[in-house]
């Protein structure tokens, strides 16, 4: 109808599975809330039926903008960018997001192509750490991954807890859970910021739960995080601090990404550093 699109400020479009489509489309609205946006969502179907578009279209019902539902048959499913083309807003951002599976190369996928944002997120897939691995293989400036928006409260602590003199650190070791592809971006980060080596280890979870980093001088800094909730700071010569460190769900994830539609410079700066570390570990 045309009025719906006044005031708002980016397309969001979202690419899953059917199985996927309901969550994914409810983190999205959730987030609209802030940024108010036209969701189209695309899923795939079975590109062996007859070509047919299915298309639902929800205007003010659960989100102050649009949601367009697209389920693509037959050939079509290899031409979503051709579909979602004349439903782009005008002169607005475009934002891609794939919750589940992400193609290997986000930036050059038809509908990547087509967004100045990627959002990926390594932990849907089967093997989390590898696919942030190749994150960093494929990284091209506006490509981001919910495994380093997990990360934000961790680094602001982190950040936080160098404002009092701890020392020099000489290296360290990031905690969490079987395959969670955050741990090696932690990492990375810390060795990039700390000029440290930094290693993974695996814990009972959830998440991440503990980060230790030795100080030259003797001693350790430590967070660590045993519920998910709350974590303590641990700093030489200072009493134990409990802060706020809580898991976020995905709605304020999404939310955090769509704050900025710049490239994210210091994500880009710490997967080339994991791509660097793991380029040596497989030598």
């Amino acid at each position: 109808m045309g009025a719906p699109a006044v005031g708002m400020v980016l397309t969001l479009v979202t690419v899953v599975d059917e199985a996927g489509q309901y969550d994914a489309l409810r983190a999205a609205t959730d987030a609209a809330r802030e940024h108010p946006s036209r969701i189209l969502v695309v899923i795939k179907r079975d590109s062996a039926e007859g070509d047919r578009l299915d298309a639902e279209v929800r205007v003010g019902e659960s989100s102050p903008g649009e949601v367009v539902l697209l389920r693509l048959y037959g050939e079509l499913t290899g031409h979503a960018d051709s579909v979602i083309r004349p439903l782009l807003l005008t002169d607005t951002p475009v934002v891609a997001w794939w919750p589940g599976e992400a193609p290997a190369l986000p930036a050059k996928d038809p509908i990547g192509a087509l967004a100045g944002r990627r959002i990926t997120d390594a932990k849907a897939a089967s093997d989390g750490i590898a696919a942030i691995r190749s994150r960093a293989e494929s990284y091209v400036p506006g490509d981001t991954d919910m495994a380093w928006t997990r990360l934000t409260p961790w680094r602001s602590l982190l950040a936080a807890a160098f404002d009092l003199p701890v020392g020099q650190v000489e290296g360290g070791v990031v905690e969490g859970a079987s395959g969670n592809p955050s741990g090696p971006l932690l990492a990375a980060w810390l060795s990039d910021r700390l000029d440290a080596p930094i290693d993974v280890a695996e814990s009972g979870g959830p998440g991440l739960t503990r980060v230790r980093l030795r100080l030259k001088d003797g001693g350790e800094l430590v967070v660590s995080r045993t519920d998910a909730r709350l974590a303590t700071l641990s700093r030489p010569g200072q009493p134990d601090r409990r802060v706020a460190l809580a898991r976020r769900p995905t709605s304020e994830l999404l939310a955090e990404e769509l704050r900025r539609l710049d490239p994210d410079e210091v994500y880009g700066t710490s997967i080339r550093r994991l791509a660097a570390i793991s380029g040596r570990e497989g030598r």
